[in-house]
Formats: C-alpha cells, structure tokens, sequence
C-alpha cells in the first residue's frame, strides 16, 4: 500500500517538465531516496535492538499518518475538485529552476516518511528473529522498494515520449500513429489511477496496523466480518480521528498565533 501510493506521488512530481529534465529529476529523487534509508535504518536497527517494544509504537503513530493520508486525499478530492481542476496542465517550459529543486526536496521530504513506514513495517513481521536476520531481511526490503518505484516511475514518465517515438517512426502507418497517441493519452490516466489505487491501499494498510496492534481495535469488529471490511473501517476512522486533530490542532495555533 505504501510503495503503491510512494509510486503515485513520486510519478506525479516527476512529470511536468521539459522531456531531457525529466530523468535527471527522477534520479535526484532516487539519490535522496537512498540517503534516507541510509539514515533510517541504522536508527531502526538500534532501536530494534535496545527498544523493541519502541517498534509498535512508531508502527501504530505511522499507521495514524498514513491513514490521515488517505482521508485527507479523499476529502480534498471531495470538496476542492473545482479548485485541483482549474490548475494549469503541465509545466512543458519549465527549465532548471527554483521551482524544480522545491519540487525534488518535496518528493525526498514525502519518500523520507514512506521509507520510514516501510521499513518500521518490515522490521515489524522479523522482531522475533535475531539482528542478523532483521538486518539482511529489512535493508533487502529497503533496496528492493527504492529501486522497483524509481525504476516504475522512470518507465512511466517517459511513456508519452515512447508514443511521440512511435509516431515520429510511424511513416504514415495508422496502427503505429494510432498506438503512440493512445500512449500519450494513457499517462496522465496511469498517475491518476496509481494516485487512487495508493490511496486505497494507505487506508487498508494503516486499518491492518490497527487491527493487529491495537486490541481495542481487534476486538471491536465483529468476528464475522471480512477482514477487509474491518480493515478499511478501522482505516478511516483513525485517519478521520487524525484529520480533526490535527486540523484543529493547526487552527488553534493560527488563532493563538494571530492574537499574539
């Protein structure tokens, strides 16, 4: 669920420029994204090893942000779909700018929480086994999740430039020309259902961190219910619970702020 929505975001934020900025952006990214797992585990690790019981804890408070992910998402297609539509298409002209570098340290900023996930997840189903096994089993998770979402989204980024490619070598013929506008079409609908597909999957997995960590949570479905219906419950009432604290949270603070 999280490299799925990890794979939305990150093929969103590596479309909208120039086609020869589109790869070097892409391994920018992918640069950031293995710095921050040499920064995460090394941490998670020691914590595995002097903290275990710290492990659930940072699972069940990642869960609750992933959740807030998925609610989130769902509410702002909800009630700022107008808004999300009236922007501009992409950024075709952009160079390297400002405006890139921001959008680089925001997808590192986004891949830096997901990674964190990932691994606190990973480390989760391997905490009865020894450090060696934790070790070897997580950082092949780590290394595996970085370089399938980076190497999906590099396929998919360069799709319309595939139809174009299809269509410059068609010498008139129809299926050819046909094929490369279908593929040009077909990448901002592939962003699009990755983004749903991931947010979907943020909310069962954080409503799957509930049910097996939380005994409240466990007990508070009914037995009979399918899994996924207890999951996906679970999921959106923590992101909902997550959502008005934290938007509360933030309106106090302005308020405060305002008055001071």
């Amino acid at each position: 669920g999280i490299l799925g929505d990890d794979l939305a975001v990150n093929a969103e934020k590596a479309t909208g420029f120039v086609s020869s900025r589109e790869l070097p952006v892409l391994w920018a990214i992918t640069k950031g994204s293995f710095i921050n797992k040499l920064i995460i585990l090394p941490v998670v690790f020691v914590l595995s090893y002097f903290l275990p019981s710290l492990i659930k804890v940072i699972l069940v408070l990642g869960g609750f942000y992933l959740a807030y992910e998925g609610v989130h998402k769902i509410l702002d297609a909800l009630l700022h779909k107008k808004s999300e539509e009236k922007d501009a298409g992409p950024e075709y002209e952009v160079e390297i700018t400002d405006d890139e570098k921001q959008k680089i340290k925001s997808a590192i900023t986004t891949d830096f929480i997901l990674s964190l996930e990932i691994v606190i997840i990973a480390m989760g189903t391997v905490l009865d086994k020894t450090l060696s096994i934790q070790i070897m089993t997580v950082s092949f998770v780590a290394l595996i999740a970085t370089v399938g979402v980076y190497g999906l989204v590099g396929l998919i980024v360069r799709m319309d430039d595939f139809g174009l490619m299809l269509i410059s070598k068609s010498k008139g013929n129809t299926f050819m020309i046909a094929s490369g506008n279908g593929f040009i079409r077909l990448l901002p609908l592939v962003i699009r259902l990755l983004s749903i597909v991931g947010t979907v999957a943020l909310i069962l997995v954080a409503g799957g961190i509930f049910m097996h960590n939380i005994d409240n949570v466990h007990h508070f479905f009914p037995t009979s219910w399918p899994s996924l219906v207890s999951e996906v419950l679970a999921g959106i009432a923590g992101g909902l619970l997550a959502y008005v604290l934290i938007t509360g949270g933030m309106t106090i603070f302005k308020m405060v702020k305002k008055g001071l």
